[in-house]
């Protein structure tokens, strides 16, 4: 009954600290927006500036949408891949997904160029780069599951989704050297990570991969707990490892994907999340981790993009850079301060 009675609080607490982050990320940047005209207009009131008005709803409302769709996205990816290789240190970055999609989309932008396609323009460049990143990120992550199903130890799984990643930045690395100046600044700014680069369309997209990505999840929710104890256990209570297998490599490729083509690639999110979760919810049940990851992952992307912002400047940081400053250390005392191998 007590674990009941907390899970609500807890997450009623972590949707109210949500949506403060949403409204300080509306008002905050280089130029201020007060607190009460953006909950006046939210209320129907129109603000003391027209200028507020293009500020907010065609750049500031968007990127803090596409931080809560990013942030759900990695850490429900970084979840799925936990359980899925049962390791600790699995995730989208870690074990070369993100690599993955962000070669669907050096190969679409720079060796595009290198045969006259130029995909990367209008709408056809918006579906082309979703499928580019989903397609590179489900390619790493199959190839990941055929070495899973050959190496059994976890560490060597992890050097194996390091070489992944190595081996795809350098076939970017041999793109970039043969691209072009203009289709090589534009890889290079979307490989810095950026939140505010989507419009309405793009978020329109996001949020319908997102949704996709979510089916596999919501089907097969209950099956993620027995596949913590093993294959064998699982099968024992009448699981489909196959067709659990699958739904966890569509699922990861296109959330992970689509996350890394809106956004470029964002460090640490999937790997860092849920085990916050595990740890302010006290819970390996996946019915509970699910929700918690996505809320949490969207609290912790959104307080990185506003420090990203840096208040009261034109400048903005690679969101990238922020995150695996904050992350980073997480990592590092999450390792320190649990004992993994009770969970996994």
């Amino acid at each position: 009954m007590k674990d009941k009675t907390k899970n609500p609080l807890l997450f009623a607490i972590g949707l109210a600290f949500c949506t403060l982050l949403f409204f300080i990320n509306l008002g905050i940047g280089s130029v201020h927006i007060p607190f009460g005209e953006i909950v006046g207009r939210f209320l129907g009131t129109a603000f003391s500036r027209k200028s507020w008005e293009i500020i907010l709803f065609e750049y500031r409302f968007p990127k803090a949408l596409t931080a809560i769709l990013a942030g759900i996205t990695l850490s429900v990816s970084g979840l799925q891949m936990q359980t899925f290789f049962r390791n600790p240190l699995a995730g989208p970055f870690v074990l070369g997904i993100s690599s993955g999609a962000g070669l669907g989309v050096a190969l679409l932008i720079l060796a595009g160029s290198a045969f006259g396609w130029n995909l990367y323009t209008g709408a056809v460049g918006l579906w082309a780069v979703v499928t580019a990143a989903s397609f590179g990120a489900v390619l790493v992550l199959l190839l990941m599951s055929l070495t899973a199903w050959r190496v059994k130890d976890s560490m060597t799984l992890l050097i194996v989704g390091l070489m992944f990643g190595s081996l795809t930045g350098a076939i970017i690395s041999v793109l970039s050297y043969f691209g072009d100046a203009e289709q090589l600044k534009a890889f290079t700014v979307w490989s810095m990570g950026s939140l505010g680069s989507t419009n309405s369309t793009q978020l329109a997209a996001f949020g319908m991969a997102t949704f996709v990505g979510f089916i596999p999840v919501v089907a097969f929710m209950k099956s993620y707990n027995a596949m913590l104890l093993g294959e064998a256990y699982a099968e024992s209570m009448g699981v489909n490892i196959n067709r659990l297998r699958w739904a966890m490599i569509i699922s990861t490729g296109i959330l992970a994907g689509s996350a890394t083509a809106f956004c470029g690639p964002i460090a640490f999110i999937g790997i860092a999340i849920p085990h916050m979760a595990r740890l302010v919810f006290k819970t390996g049940d996946h019915r509970i981790l699910f929700p918690a990851s996505a809320l949490m992952g969207a609290i912790v992307l959104l307080a990185c993009d506003a420090i990203s912002q840096l208040p009261g400047t034109a400048q903005t940081l690679p969101i990238n850079a922020v995150t695996s400053l904050v992350g980073a250390p997480m990592v590092i005392w999450l390792i320190l301060r649990r004992n993994f191998s009770k969970e996994f």
